[in-house]
């Protein structure tokens, strides 16, 4: 999930509220979450192209890419317990996702936060100090259920707490997280090539690990999530410090009123498989399939490797990654500018297209130039592929990137919220999971034929935004039913049912 990160968006009109203290100081608190899961996401690509590191736990793979001229130049690294090292993550923090979603029910995002916290803290831990493989992938796995509580939490925390005119700046912030996590990751691998660097790379996890532990501890929990639990007085006070305005009745009244009408669903899950909740439920599945499908992770998870099969030296392919990690940064600022003034669709249209070109002149260039056992890529050449690369991750990062997860998480009712957001993070790491867990396999097999592969998927996920994904720009969440799904020459067969249903003419 490169395009990590998500935030439920809570409706309502503009209630009166200032800009808090309180709250900056937990959006950064929170965030750190968001640096966490992206610096696991560009450590574990660095670490794997480490000499020292694959010697010590692969040894298998360290001399294939020790043997010149033997080895196919797409295979070196095809082994499938390098894999698992990157994709137990994903694996464990799908599993931990479910336990997530209950824990941030009923013990609130304050205490979930924690606990992911811990996890990340020990998970660190096991792997700074790994002496054997088995040491290592439960440090992964540790981390892995960090990185599902986190993500449960985190955003549904930060767009609670956050006043409604900045919830979605705030919402691509926790994106924003990620990307600067990956840039340092690949800028801490720059470094610590040599030696025992990787102890430090998997080590320096622990300081945004520790931010978020102690953070959670510091920050009070949402006053939506203490309403929930039936805390009224605390959820009203807390809602005035973060606010700094007195009169909150407005927006306390909605909060509680909100919580009633969840609490009256009593099977989530079995809700979300409503007629009504089907536009919302297809439309975030597929965005986090197509979301994997762009070939983002792998691109990302094996810059360094792709560069050294390219005939990049070790140094100048984490270089590259370098490049392509601040390219990333810098085009998510770029869409929190553009999200609410352009709108989703056309971010997604631009985007389609440029990643599309992208990928199909990487295609050519290995196609013609990269062959099994011989690598004539001139230096022209390399730069260009760079450059595509880099054009590739940009048009992703102001699009499928964050919108992948912005636009479930502002189209699902309030009492379909949450579960939607769970099979939302679910498919997000479970297509995660097989990408990491295949990619180098098909790297092996399909050799620039994989770029093909992406570049087809792209096309396809282009021609489903055409058709099938409505503008949901400046629609106020309450309305989204009656303005977007209703108006919509598809979906809007889905809502018929609303009239009958009295709990949906409410909604609506």
């Amino acid at each position: 999930m490169a395009g990590g990160g998500f935030g439920a968006a809570s409706g309502g009109g503009d209630f009166e509220a200032k800009i808090t203290p309180l709250v900056i100081m937990s959006c950064i608190m929170a965030a750190s979450g968001g640096l966490m899961f992206g610096y696991d996401v560009g450590i574990s690509g660095g670490v794997t192209s480490m000499p020292p590191f694959l010697k010590q736990f692969f040894p298998v793979v360290y001399k294939k890419t020790q043997q010149t001229g033997l080895e196919s130049n797409y295979c070196k690294y095809d082994n499938q317990g390098l894999q698992l090292f990157t994709s137990s993550l994903y694996l464990a923090a799908l599993i931990a996702t479910f336990f997530a979603s209950y824990t941030t029910r009923v013990l609130g995002r304050k205490l979930t936060m924690f606990i992911a916290g811990v996890f990340f803290v020990v998970g660190t831990v096991f792997n700074a100090a790994a002496v054997n493989l088995a040491m290592l992938i439960i440090g992964r796995i540790l981390l892995g259920c960090g990185v599902g509580f986190a993500n449960q939490a985190v955003p549904l925390f930060l767009s609670e707490i956050a006043p409604t005119r900045i919830r979605g700046a705030l919402n691509i912030l926790f994106q924003l997280n990620i990307t600067i996590g990956i840039l340092f990751a690949n800028l801490i691998n720059y470094g610590t090539a040599k030696g025992y660097g990787w102890r430090v790379s998997l080590g320096l996890a622990g300081i945004p690990a520790c931010l978020l532990t102690v953070g959670s501890l510091i920050v009070v929990d949402t006053p939506n999530s203490l309403i929930e639990r039936g805390k009224l007085e605390e959820g009203k006070a807390v809602l005035k410090r973060i606010r700094g305005v007195d009169n909150v009745d407005p927006e306390f009244l909605e909060i509680v009123e909100a919580s009633r009408v969840a609490k009256e669903v009593k099977h989530p899950f079995r809700n979300l498989l409503k007629r009504r909740n089907r536009p919302q439920l297809v439309i975030a599945i597929w965005m986090q399939i197509f979301q994997q499908f762009t070939g983002i992770n792998a691109i990302m998870f094996y810059a360094p490797v792709l560069f050294q099969t390219l005939g990049f030296k070790s140094d100048a392919s984490l270089y590259s990654a370098v490049i392509t990690g601040a390219v990333n940064v810098l085009s998510t600022i770029v869409s929190i500018y553009f999200v609410d003034r352009a709108g989703r669709r056309v971010l997604l249209l631009e985007a389609g297209v440029q990643m599309f070109l992208s990928q199909l002149v990487v295609a050519i260039i290995m196609g013609f130039k990269v062959k099994d056992h011989s690598n004539n890529l001139g230096h022209v050449l390399a730069i260009v592929v760079v450059v595509m690369v880099c054009s590739f991750v940009s048009s992703f990062a102001w699009s499928w990137g964050p919108l992948g997860w912005l636009i479930p998480s502002e189209t699902f009712p309030l009492e379909a919220r949450s579960a939607g957001q769970s099979v939302a993070v679910c498919t997000n790491m479970l297509f995660t999971f097989v990408i990491a867990q295949a990619f180098l396999s098909m790297l092996c097999n399909m050799k620039f034929g994989i770029f093909l592969f992406f570049t087809f998927w792209v096309f396809v996920m282009t021609i489903f935004v055409v058709v099938l994904i409505p503008e949901t720009k400046g629609v106020p969440i309450e309305e989204m039913t009656e303005r977007v799904w209703k108006q919509h020459w598809f979906w809007k067969r889905f809502m018929d049912d609303l009239e009958d249903d009295p709990k949906g003419k409410m909604h609506a």
